[in-house]
């Protein structure tokens, strides 16, 4: 087995008839090098060994000594290997997603350990898939689904990496999670606070800045200081997996999944069309939190404290909506109180959820959702991954949900989001199982929210019974928009250098969003590993296509009037044309499944501003009402040194111990030049008596003294040596001054 090579170019070279009895998954040889071109073809340098897959065989793809390869790996035979492929990869991702549910809803070392070998074997999988679609010449087939197919076969993501930094990069990756599942922030030796549901109800209810700095910085330090290394080392290793498939880093990788050469420049010109909304949003929070918290916590001209968005990462500012609500006599009704006053449970929350899809005519959730599904937090002490998601097992319908729930409306339409993932997963189930994900990454994100839209609208809470104000006036719509606004408006993008990590991603939250940690941070800090996912271009991108999405589904269920008070609830006809476009996957490339969906094939930003209109035009002539300027002019982000063991001493950064050790090394010199002032006392007066015996003869000549070594008359001396006597004087005094300093200490 060792001497074959599956890209041999010589056609004489045969692998070897194993007995299917003997069939397992075996991988040898040298790393993964995509070195695949355009015809499919493998450049030389590449050594492959052997893989016979899951007790079966797939004798028609053995090649015999007669025949050519061109011939044997022609279109025909593409597809035969493709349903080989479809049958084996169900089996391989459904272990390695059985026993990733195993774990983040049981987190121990066994079970990490069982999640970590399967994922060992799914990178095998990928790999000898990945070797085989590089041998067939996909650019001269015609089934254009079988030509993406082989395409995206040739990409093995990680599987690239040799056995032991493979082995190595997954360990780190689920060190990082535990630590972040795990972590807490304490009180005391016995009172310590989780991130879920403590330390996020902390940042949501909390005025106090105190306690609110208390949280957000031990949060970060309890998460973000002990991963950064980690990371770190998680960073190289995913920049040469992806080196490895052909990509220059992490960031081209990402944005390969969207087939668009100019996605930084359009990110950029969607930011451009944003910024008005935004900046005036922000102008409009920034002058509401300064009367609240005063000049001492909020420069006007600066960027706002991120410890007070009401949330730890300051991704959402929902729930400070009681510090910047337009108009403060008209308060919203709290529809989490109006829930728990309903006595509502995590079951029926699921359940409304579902019953939005199916009114639109889509799939209901099956059997299997509700026994999988971890609903709650486990109250026996169980360790778990609190992080909410959404699982596919690629086998039959296997599908759940992860979710600590709390009852709040916040939950409620988190559980739309992921329902939409659900959704989304029973709809492609059928297709290959390498199309059984979103159209592109954004895309998926953006069919789970908007759902959302329309769940949180006026119209639906007041007909599921939460709320009971009938009509919205102008004001009250003005309060309901800032409300989705400080929800869905947050922007982030950006490549981050491995030696300034923390510096530039506050650099990048100062730029688009305004925003600068409440105390100094410096490079021993590591903020970005404070958040579960570190935000991309990804959410920006589908929180225009969910507006651009919504826009289209309220014109098919034949809403008329503002795109913000649409609910499609019960249509039929919107449901059709979502479900038709979630059906196809990634088997096409995602502007077709755009046009399909939205009649245009470009994402478009125009839906977004059109939901906002009413609250943009009020922001704006608050904000030039009150004066104010817009944005953060003229500002950076303080970003000094933070060493909060260490201080000064003669100008050095030291450890507490070696600083005194200094100070006490000082004290002594001073006493050593308080006893040479002594003898330079004595001595000169000595010298003074010998002037005075002198002067009576006062036609002899006077001898020479010497000062530092020169000779001069004894009257210079002795004068030089006072000034010299008064400069250990003042050194003496420092010294006595020190001393009592470091006896206070």
């Amino acid at each position: 087995m060792e001497g074959a090579s599956l890209a041999s170019p010589h056609p004489t070279q045969s692998l070897p008839h194993v007995p299917s009895s003997d069939c397992k998954l075996i991988i040898l040889g040298s790393p993964w090098r995509n070195r695949c071109d355009g015809e499919g073809r493998t450049r030389p340098g590449l050594s492959l060994l052997v893989l016979l897959c899951y007790r079966q065989l797939l004798p028609c793809l053995w090649i015999k000594d007669e025949h050519s390869l061109d011939d044997f790996y022609n279109e025909t035979k593409a597809k035969i290997f493709l349903q080989f492929y479809d049958q084996t990869a169900k089996v391989v991702l459904n272990q390695f997603m059985e026993t990733t549910r195993n774990y983040v809803t049981n987190i121990t070392r066994k079970n990490q350990e069982e999640m970590l070998h399967k994922d060992m074997e799914r990178s095998q999988f990928m790999i000898y898939f990945g070797i085989r679609a590089c041998l067939f010449k996909v650019a001269q087939f015609q089934a254009q689904d079988v030509n993406r197919t082989l395409r995206k076969l040739q990409n093995i993501d990680k599987a690239a990496l040799p056995k032991d930094e493979l082995r190595e990069y997954n360990e780190l990756l689920a060190d990082m999670e535990m630590t972040y599942s795990m972590a807490q922030v304490c009180l005391n030796e016995t009172a310590c606070l989780s991130l879920e549901p403590e330390l996020e109800e902390v940042m949501a209810t909390s005025r106090n800045k105190e306690e609110l700095l208390w949280a957000w910085q031990g949060w970060r330090d309890a998460v973000g200081c002990q991963i950064r290394t980690t990371f770190e080392h998680y960073v190289e290793l995913s920049n040469k997996a992806t080196q490895l498939n052909g990509y220059k880093d992490m960031g081209a990788l990402w944005r390969s999944k969207y087939e668009l050469d100019t996605l930084k420049q359009d990110l950029e010109w969607f930011f451009q069309e944003l910024r008005p909304l935004y900046l005036n949003l922000h102008t409009y929070m920034h002058w509401a939190l300064h009367r609240h918290y005063g000049p001492e916590l909020i420069d006007l001209r600066g960027p706002i404290p991120a410890h007070l968005r009401g949330n730890m990462w300051a991704q959402s500012s929902v729930n400070i909506l009681d510090l910047v609500l337009p108009f403060s006599k008209k308060i919203p009704e709290d529809v989490t109180k109006i829930m728990k006053g309903q006595h509502w449970k995590s079951e029926k929350m699921f359940e409304d959820s579902e019953k939005f899809f199916t009114s639109l005519g889509l799939l209901p959730a099956p059997p299997s959702f509700w026994k999988k599904s971890m609903l709650m937090r486990p109250t026996d002490g169980q360790e778990v991954e609190c992080h909410t998601s959404a699982w596919n097992s690629y086998l039959d319908d296997d599908f759940g949900i992860k979710k600590c729930m709390e009852v709040t409306i916040e939950d409620l339409l988190s559980i739309f989001h992921e329902m939409g993932h659900i959704q989304y997963f029973l709809q492609y189930k059928n297709l290959s199982i390498i199309f059984c994900e979103g159209a592109n990454p954004a895309f998926e994100e953006a069919v789970g929210s908007v759902i959302t839209l329309s769940a949180s609208s006026h119209k639906h809470l007041l007909n599921i019974g939460l709320l009971s104000l009938k009509h919205q006036d102008s004001e009250d719509e003005v309060n309901f928009l800032m409300r989705i606004a400080l929800e869905k408006i947050k922007i982030f993008d950006g490549t981050i250098r491995k030696d300034i990590y923390n510096q530039e991603w506050w650099n990048l939250r100062l730029k688009y969003q305004g925003l600068c940690p409440p105390v100094p941070h410096s490079e021993e800090d590591f903020d970005p590993g404070a958040k579960f996912h570190i935000s991309a271009g990804v959410y920006f991108l589908s929180l225009v296509l969910q507006f651009q999405f919504h826009e289209t589904l309220c014109k098919a269920s034949g809403h008329m009037g503002p795109l913000h008070q649409c609910d499609i609830y019960n249509s039929k006809i919107a449901g059709k044309l979502l479900g038709d476009a979630l059906k196809l996957g990634s088997s096409k490339p995602w502007p077709e499944v755009l046009k399909m969906l939205t009649g245009e094939s470009e994402v478009c930003i125009k839906a977004l501003m059109t939901y906002f209109i009413p609250l943009l035009n009020w922001l704006v002539t608050d904000n030039m009402q009150q004066g104010d300027i817009l944005g953060w002019p003229d500002f950076s982000c303080s970003f000094e040194e933070k060493d909060t063991d260490k201080v000064t001493f003669l100008n050095l950064k030291l450890d507490p111990n070696q600083a005194k050790f200094g100070y006490w090394v000082l004290l002594a010199l001073g006493f050593v030049m308080s006893l040479v002032v002594l003898g330079l006392v004595c001595r000169l007066h000595s010298l003074e008596k010998q002037s005075l015996t002198q002067d009576t003869e006062i036609f002899s000549p006077l001898p020479n003294a010497y000062f530092l070594g020169i000779a001069m008359e004894p009257r210079q001396t002795a004068k030089r040596q006072w000034m010299l006597l008064g400069l250990c004087l003042v050194l003496m005094l420092c010294s006595i001054s020190l001393a009592i300093w470091i006896c206070t200490q």
